[in-house]
């Protein structure tokens, strides 16, 4: 297994945020973990990440516990991160945000290479390479977040609200390339309010409420279940 996580405690202060979580990730596939607003999701991938600490609990990488390592030492072990709001240097051109996406030293060697398949994948960024990121559109600037991240060649992508903020067309573009990051031999770890493109999308899935995870499953069997239907997607 390339990521489990077991017995997940975090907390904002003294206020908990996440119990008991536990969850895994197996190379090759796309994993959802969906829910309401307020409900955990973004804590759990920023803990992943090593950007908040667990309280409790293990997250292990190749069997591996990462889960008290520095944080600068997550992507180490073949971990990137697309974060909620994208966080470019916006004043930094599309070539220099992306270039410092592969600064790991086990990366820098296959910076060129790492370059070229950015931009096979989005051709708008090779075009645009020498733009202020700050000054592109949206879903561009996505695109150049998503980028960075693979530009640290990982074998496992953490995705935070990818589709937020965007259009509908966008977001169908966004969930057609995390698809073919996916088959090109990436894992991913989506976390994502659109529950049903989720879900459409990702091999197997958590739905989490409130701290906690209350049903997982194979994600096309959480998407027909009346349940789920009915909570969270409003049918």
């Amino acid at each position: 297994m390339l990521l489990e996580v077991r017995n997940l405690h975090v907390s904002h202060g003294d206020a908990p945020a996440l119990w008991d979580v536990s969850l895994d990730v197996a190379a090759g596939q796309i994993v959802a973990v969906v829910g309401p607003n307020g409900a955990g999701k973004s804590t759990l991938i920023n803990t992943i990440a090593g950007i908040l600490r667990a309280r409790q609990g293990e997250i292990r990488i190749d069997g591996k516990d990462i889960a008290k390592i520095p944080s600068h030492r997550v992507c180490d072990h073949g971990i990137a991160i697309v974060p909620e709001g994208r966080r470019l240097f916006t004043h930094m051109t599309v070539l220099d945000n992306l270039e410092l996406g592969g600064w790991r030293a086990d990366a820098r060697g296959s910076a060129e290479g790492s370059l070229e398949r950015v931009f096979s994948l989005f051709p708008i960024l090779s075009e645009r390479r020498h733009q202020i990121a700050g000054s592109m559109s949206g879903g561009q600037q996505q695109m150049v977040a998503i980028g960075r991240a693979l530009m640290s060649r990982p074998r496992l992508l953490l995705m935070d609200e990818p589709s937020l903020g965007l259009s509908p067309a966008v977001v169908e573009d966004m969930f057609r390339i995390i698809r073919t990051i996916n088959e090109r031999g990436v894992a991913v770890l989506l976390v994502e309010q659109n529950i049903h493109k989720a879900l459409e999308m990702a091999h197997h899935a958590y739905v989490i409420e409130q701290g906690r995870i209350v049903a997982s499953g194979k994600a096309d069997t959480l998407l027909s279940n009346p349940r789920i239907r009915e909570a969270y997607l409003g049918v």
